[in-house]
């Protein structure tokens, strides 16, 4: 058991594609397993629409599951109330993919860290301002910005704050959804740096959601790799940079850009299929470059296979 496991988590989303037409399901989270230990750094990796980020709101209780459960401290999620479920919202915390899109225009940046001091009742009215400064000082920004606003700022800045906010209640776990994306390759390494140092002072442990793989090998312990809401290959990090399984994982490695590249660079063939209407079988096997007689039919299970879980049918 670890400070977060998900058991067998589902989310499915009812769609209608025209006005009057049936109502299907759109399967963006179908069938999940994993678990995040103390202190360590779980990533989620997949193209666009694999349901990464419908896994960080669901953990984050933002929205509901359509089965299954996330247990944090063993404690199922959707079970929590009052006192119980307010300690969970300190304990848990996000840093979004847009800083600037998180942050509200009307708030300076000492109401916007404060915010969560104020309504969890942490500090003392009086001990505010100095709290707020040491939160801005830990993420290598000054305490003479506390008067201005979110415009004021460039987005690697923005992106600092909203990381100061969410440790300003001293979380276990964070939840970082693409929190590099949106910023330059240069301001990347130095919010990377910011993340690793809190890391190594405070053994906060990271679900970390990303496309870009060497952000992930750089940063992560174990990486669940995603396919149209489901994990394909689960795996520790060097393992799994040194020998992926999957082919989507092979393919995915293998396409991504490298200064020295060590493999074949290949670019993955065909687009992802939608999650409406999934292929039967292996949802990989349509773009597969080793798919074979069972895979159209019957679903791989997830399993062990040198030393971690994959679902295919050659192992």
């Amino acid at each position: 058991m670890g400070i977060i496991d998900v058991v067998e988590l589902r989310k499915h989303f009812p769609v209608k594609r025209k006005a009057f037409a049936a109502q299907e399901w759109l399967k963006a989270v179908d069938g999940l397993n994993f678990s995040v230990k103390d202190g360590a750094v779980f990533a989620l990796v997949g193209e666009s629409g694999s349901g990464k980020s419908t896994v960080a709101r669901l953990i984050l209780r933002l929205i509901s599951p359509t089965s299954g459960r996330i247990l944090f401290r063993e404690r199922d999620i959707q079970e929590l109330k009052g006192a119980s479920l307010k300690d969970f919202r300190k304990s848990v915390q996000i840093i979004f993919q847009d800083p600037f899109a998180s942050l509200n225009p009307r708030m300076t940046v000492f109401d916007t860290v404060s915010e969560p001091l104020k309504i969890h009742r942490l500090a003392p009215r009086p001990e505010l301002k100095d709290r707020v400064a040491g939160l801005l000082k830990s993420v290598g920004l000054h305490a003479d910005i506390l008067s201005r606003y979110p415009h004021e700022f460039s987005g690697g800045q923005r992106q600092r704050i909203c990381i100061a906010r969410a440790l300003a209640v001293s979380p276990k776990v964070l939840v970082a959804d693409e929190p590099l994306s949106a910023l330059d390759v240069s301001i990347q390494a130095q919010i990377l740096n910011i993340l690793q140092e809190l890391r190594k002072q405070s053994n906060i442990s990271f679900i970390f959601i990303s496309h870009d793989l060497r952000v992930v090998q750089y940063f992560s312990d174990e990486i669940g790799v995603m396919y149209l809401g489901k994990i394909v290959e689960l795996a520790g990090t060097d393992d799994l940079f040194r020998d992926p399984l999957h082919p989507y994982t092979i393919e995915l490695l293998s396409s991504a850009p490298q200064i020295k590249p060590g493999r074949k660079r290949e670019v993955l063939k065909g687009d992802v299929p939608s999650p409406i209407d999934i292929p039967p079988g292996c949802p990989f096997h349509p773009r597969c470059p080793k798919r074979f007689d069972p895979c159209d039919k019957v679903v791989p299970e997830l399993k062990e296979a040198k030393d971690r879980l994959v679902s295919c049918h050659l192992f």
